[in-house]
């Protein structure tokens, strides 16, 4: 229905908004500059050095986040946890190899 018109609605957007029309004018500047749907979000974040720290972390800004930011926020502690616990396990099996190794004649 609106195939080849595009422009043409367009520029009447346009002129309405060049000539003074509010609504056109919001319409513009949201194409142009969209609302944000997200914003910085500042926080001192404790220093995470044990999983056990993570608890802390999440719990660092309550009532400062929004929930979608505190979900990214678990992920990124998450994350964390997860590469802690790799380590972990990657120091634990070298020193059972080195052990295994050490007791072979």
């Amino acid at each position: 229905m609106l195939d080849g018109e595009a422009e043409g609605l367009t520029r009447k957007v346009l002129e309405m908004a060049l000539a003074g029309d509010t609504v056109a004018m919001r319409l513009c500047l949201e194409r142009i500059l969209p609302p944000r749907r997200e914003r910085p979000v500042r926080f001192n974040l404790p220093k995470l050095q044990s999983p056990s720290d993570a608890a802390a972390a999440a719990g660092v800004a309550d009532g400062n986040l929004t929930p979608s930011e505190a979900g990214e926020l678990s992920k990124l502690v998450d994350a964390y946890v997860k590469a802690l616990d790799a380590s972990d396990f990657d120091q634990r099996l070298r020193a059972i190899e080195a052990k295994g190794d050490a007791t072979r004649p």
